[in-house]
Parts: structure tokens; sequence; C-alpha cells
């Protein structure tokens, strides 16, 4: 896959300008989307596939280089919109208020900062562990980027894919033809268990995470989804066994329901989840203890850059040249007492001392789990961030609190400092995605470096200006008001502390002490914990697809013919990732356009029915759509033979 052109056009007033404008469309789409349906879609893929489609027909050739550009600075808007929405909007559900500059400088620098504390640890990520991750999201733009470039039988592939994959889920999502996630539940014995025992499994059916554990692969799969088991079979029906009768409020916010009342997935969310909170984050220190020797590489080679005279003390070659180290590290520090102007002087906290405090947390959590963020996503593709932002809220509101800052403008400082953390994580954990597309294609990391902070404060600015409008149009709390589930956890969380309650303590233990045992016995800790933080719903799939790749690499005893249909499986992979991250897009403006083609008789159980018709169906097309990536992946040929 590794590209090392060496006459390569990148920035141009074209790849630039482009990115700009998708960077602003897809910020504004994003931000909506996500305070709508409560889900941030990835901008990446979809922005690879214009930028792949817009040079095509202006017949630009060697546009990759450019079109790398387009997308890097382009996805600046998934994760910048990420990092915002999951906190800001938590403050106007509280009841409090945030103007646009704190919004504004909450993205800004927050996402700087994740690019600056990123950048020493790219070459360890992307060139030294090359090959040890799978990065499925990296792997999937990729192959876009690629195949558009290259054109012939790759790109055929990968369009018969992506329409195969894009068709599906948006037949899914748009004329709700049958369910997107089937339940055990949807049969009668099922409901009874899952009633009783609060006892269930399900697996979403769409293309896009089909193909996702595909590039995953089946070791992190299964890994994973044993997370997922432990929870699921094992914990929740394990409280309700032992709890059941009981009123388990342990954040002291006034629950009042029993945990029998409440479903599986209710408690789920309420005690099980924290276990995985817990585990992630202890997992992140084990990680970090473990990355120590790259930390102090890392470190090391700053140091050792401002003791000599000169450029850069790295490689030269332009596909491994990063912007030099002083000017990195001159960032960290202006970005750094940037933040801590803004906390003291932009009406975040109280006084000086509580800025210090504000940004101590900010650059101990940014910095150490930057690494975190990093691994998660080239792991599973999928950055546990809003995770590790619950676990830096509770850190910073024990931290206000015994600053003597708490009530209302504890929580708006809590939520704000939340929200910087929140965004660079977010930020390292996207970025690497980037800068792993550029290794592969042949990009200049520098080059990707430098733009990135100009696409960050784009985003930053119409994230900011959406928002405000937003909560100025429908609001975030009472009748019509946009969801924001992710805000709302975070003010479900942050209020009690605040106000004298507590957080689920036992629970983050019992997560820590899982994480710690799980690295003893050599299981990789950090997958999984994520199985148990991620609904199993879309962990199973990842078994499947994780399942199905396997199966193609295995089947001859001609080892370059199963890397043939290895490496055409990951195409049609890719192909279902793209299509449905595109078609979701569309499917979500439909919504919103309130064009409506659901049937209500496929998503309703009538009385005496045995199950779910929209549920039953959905396993036929599910079935169907992995025995097409089987038998196409199976035709893989060795290049002898095409």
């Amino acid at each position: 896959m590794k590209n090392n052109q060496q006459n390569y056009r990148e920035v141009t007033p074209y790849s630039v300008s482009l990115g700009l404008i998708m960077t602003v469309l897809f910020s504004a789409a994003a931000a909506y989307l996500g305070l709508k349906v409560g889900q941030v879609f990835e901008a990446a893929i979809p922005i690879a596939i214009l930028a792949v489609g817009i040079s095509g027909a202006l017949k630009k050739e060697g546009a990759l280089g450019q079109n790398v550009i387009i997308q890097s600075i382009g996805a600046c808007s998934g994760v910048i919109v990420a990092g915002a929405v999951f906190t800001l909007p938590a403050i106007y559900i509280l009841g409090l208020d945030v103007n646009f500059w704190q919004m504004f400088f909450s993205s800004l620098l927050g996402g700087v900062l994740g690019i600056l504390f990123l950048i020493p640890f790219r070459r360890y990520f992307v060139k030294e562990m090359d090959g040890q991750y799978p990065f499925p999201e990296a792997t999937a733009t990729t192959q876009v980027l690629q195949s558009g470039e290259a054109g012939g039988s790759s790109a055929r592939t990968l369009a018969i894919a992506g329409l195969v994959g894009g068709l599906y889920d948006f037949v899914i999502a748009s004329f709700g033809a049958w369910a997107e996630t089937i339940s055990t539940s949807f049969v009668h014995i099922g409901q009874v268990v899952a009633d009783k025992a609060k006892l269930v499994l399900k697996i979403n059916t769409g293309a896009a995470v089909l193909g996702l554990g595909y590039i995953v692969g089946l070791k992190y799969a299964f890994i994973i989804c044993c997370g997922s088991f432990l929870v699921w079979l094992v914990i929740i029906p394990g409280i309700n066994l032992l709890f059941g009768g009981q009123v388990l409020d342990l954040m002291g916010t006034g629950l009042s329901q029993t945990v029998g009342s409440m479903s599986a997935d209710e408690i789920f969310r309420t005690y099980a989840r924290h276990i995985g909170i817990g585990g992630i984050a202890t997992a992140g220190v084990i990680g970090i203890i473990k990355s120590a020797g790259v930390i102090k590489s890392a470190v090391g080679l700053a140091a050792g850059e401002f003791r000599k005279k000169g450029g850069p003390a790295v490689a030269t070659e332009r596909t491994d040249t990063d912007l030099p180290m002083k000017t990195v590290v001159t960032g960290i520090v202006i970005a750094l007492l940037a933040v801590f102007a803004f906390f003291a002087f932009g009406g975040v906290v109280s006084n000086i001392w509580q800025a210090l405090v504000g940004l101590l947390i900010v650059t101990v959590i940014s910095f150490l789990f930057t690494t975190v963020a990093a691994n998660a996503i080239a792991i599973v593709g999928t950055n546990p961030v809003s995770g590790m932002t619950i676990m830096t809220l509770i850190i910073t509101a024990l931290v206000l609190v015994a600053c003597g800052l708490r009530g209302n403008a504890g929580m708006v400082a809590a939520m704000v400092i939340g929200g910087v953390v929140c965004t660079a994580l977010s930020m390292a954990g996207g970025f690497i995605t980037d800068l792993k597309i550029g290794y592969w294609t042949g990009s200049t990391p520098a080059k990707q470096e430098t733009w990135k902070f100009l696409g960050t404060l784009v985003a930053a600015a119409t994230v900011g200006g959406v928002m405000l409008i937003l909560n100025k149009t429908y609001g975030f709390t009472g009748e019509g008001a946009l969801v924001a589930p992710q805000a709302n956890a975070m003010a479900a969380v942050i209020q009690p502390m605040m106000n004298g309650g507590s957080a689920p303590w036992l629970l983050y233990g019992i997560g820590a002490v899982l994480a710690i045992l799980l690295t003893v016995f050599k299981v990789p800790a950090l997958a999984f914990c994520l199985g148990m933080f991620i609904p199993i719903d879309l962990n199973l799939p990842l078994l499947v697809g994780g399942a199905v790749s396997w199966y193609v690499s295995t089947r001859s005893k001609d080892e370059a013919l199963n890397k043939a249909r290895a490496d055409k499986g990951t195409l049609i992979a890719s192909g279902f990732i793209a299509g449905g991250a595109l078609m979701g897009v569309v499917s979500a403006v439909l919504k919103f356009a309130k064009v409506d083609w659901m049937l209500e008789a496929w998503n309703t159980t009538a009385p005496g029915h045995l199950c779910s018709g929209a549920e039953a169906i959905a396993i036929i097309p599910f079935v169907a759509l992995i025995i097409f990536m089987v038998k196409a992946s199976m035709g893989g040929k060795k290049p002898s033979e095409s």
C-alpha cells in the first residue's frame, strides 16, 4: 500500500481551498447531525470520496497528494465537532450559559494541543509500528484515495462494494425495509429472558460495521467481543440477580428506579458501562507506563534539538519529515499560555489559582492520554473519547471543588475544561489516522501537520457558530429540543458532583482491577475494555467481519493466493465502509427534511405475532451480504494470474 512518489504535488491553492470548504460544510453538517440524532459521523471517508470525484471531474492528473491534503484539512470537522458536542451543550442542558468565544477557544485550543502533542509520537505509531495495528479507518480511506488515482480493477472492485454497501445501509436507514439491529428479544422466548434475566444479545446489520470488522481482523475483534460478552452475559444479568429489588444510586442523583425494573440497556448505561470506563482509564494509564520509553524518546528528541544549533535532528527524507521539534515545543508553550489566559480571563474560572489548576489538568491528561487515543483508533477505529472525557470531568470536578469552585460556576468551568481535553483527545485520535493515510500514500507529514492548524481554526469557528444558532433555534431541553445524548450524559455526571454528590467509584474500581488482571495475563486490556464500553450491537459485527477475514485468508495452501484474497477482501470491506459512511450522511439529511418512507408495520409487533417483522427479515439480507463478501473476496487472484 506504501507509495513513495518523488514528484508529488500536495499543498496547492486548489487543495487548501477545497479542504477548507469541506471543513465548513462538514463541520456544520456534523454538528447538526450529532446534536439532532446523537451520532457524529466520521467525515474523513466522505471527504476522500468527494475529493477523488472532483479531481476526476476536473481531469486532474497526479491528484493523490492534493486529495490527501483535502481530506486531512477537511477531516478537522469531524474531530472538532466530536469534542464540542460531547461537552459544551451540557452547559445549556444544566440551565447555564456559554458564549461563542468560550465555545470557539475551547475547540480551537483543544484541537491545537491535540495536533502538537501527537506530532512527537507520529513516527512510532505510523512508521515503527507499521503492520502491528489494523488502522481500519485509515485503510478504508487510503483504498478510496489510491483506487481513485490508479483506476483499473481495484477501482472497479471498490466502486461495486461501495455501491452495494451504500445502497444496503441506505435502504435500512431511509426506508426501514428491515431492522438495523437484530436482538435476541425479537422472538417471544428471547423477550421473556430479556425481561426476567436481563440477558440479551444484539448485532448491527450494517455493511459499514461489517467492513470495519474485516479490517480489524479476528484477533482484536474477538478480544473486543470478549469484553462485550462479559458485560452482557455476566455483569448485567449478575447485577439484576444480586440487586434486582434494590435501588442503587451510586452517584447521589436521587435515582428511585429499582435495578429489576430497568431494561438490560438501562443497566448497561447506568452501571455496567462505568466498569468499562474505569477499565479504559486504567488500561490507558498502563499503556502510558508501557509507553514510557516512547514518551521519553519524544521528550529527549525535543530537548536534544534545543541543545543543537541548526535544523531538525530527524531524518531529512520528505516522507519522514515532521515539523521541527523546536516549532512543536514552542507551539505547545504558546498554546498552554493561551489556555491559561482563556481560563483566567475568559470567564471560565474565578481566579488565577483555579486557572492554573485547570491548565494542569488539561496539560497532564491531554498529553498522557494522547497515546491512548491513538492506540484506540489504531486498533478499532473508534476513539473512546467520551469515556475518557467522563473521567476527565470527574477529576476536574473533584479538583475544582477542592479549590472552592462548585455549583453553577463550577459546572461551567468543568465543562469548558473538559471540552478542551475532549477536543484534544478527539483530534489526536483523528490526526493519527490522517498521518497513517499520508504514510501509505507517500505524503509529507510536515505539510499535513502545518495545514491541520488552519483546518482546526475554521472548524472551531464553524462549530461555535452552529451550536449558538442551534441553541437559539431548537434548544437542548424541552419539547422539540435537540437530543445531544453525550452532553446529557456529561451533565448527569457533573451536576451531582458539583452539588455534593459522588461518582460511581466502586464501578470504576472494578474496571481498574479488571484491566490490571488482563494486563497480568497478557490480554490487551484497552481492546477488551473498549468492548465493555461500546454497545454490543456494534461489537458483534466486528467478530463476524473478522471471521470472514480469517476464512478467506486461510482456505488455500498457497500463501500468495491467500494474500490476494485477503487484499481483495480489504478492498470490498473498504467499499462497504465508504459507501455506508456516505449514504449515512444522505439518510440523515433526508430524515431532517422529514422525508419519511418507513413503514410502521415493519417496525412493530402486532399481538400474537411470533416476532418483529423488521428484525426477522433483517437476517436474510445480512446473511446475503456476508455471502457476497466471502464470494467476492475468494475471487481474488495472484498477480501472475490476473
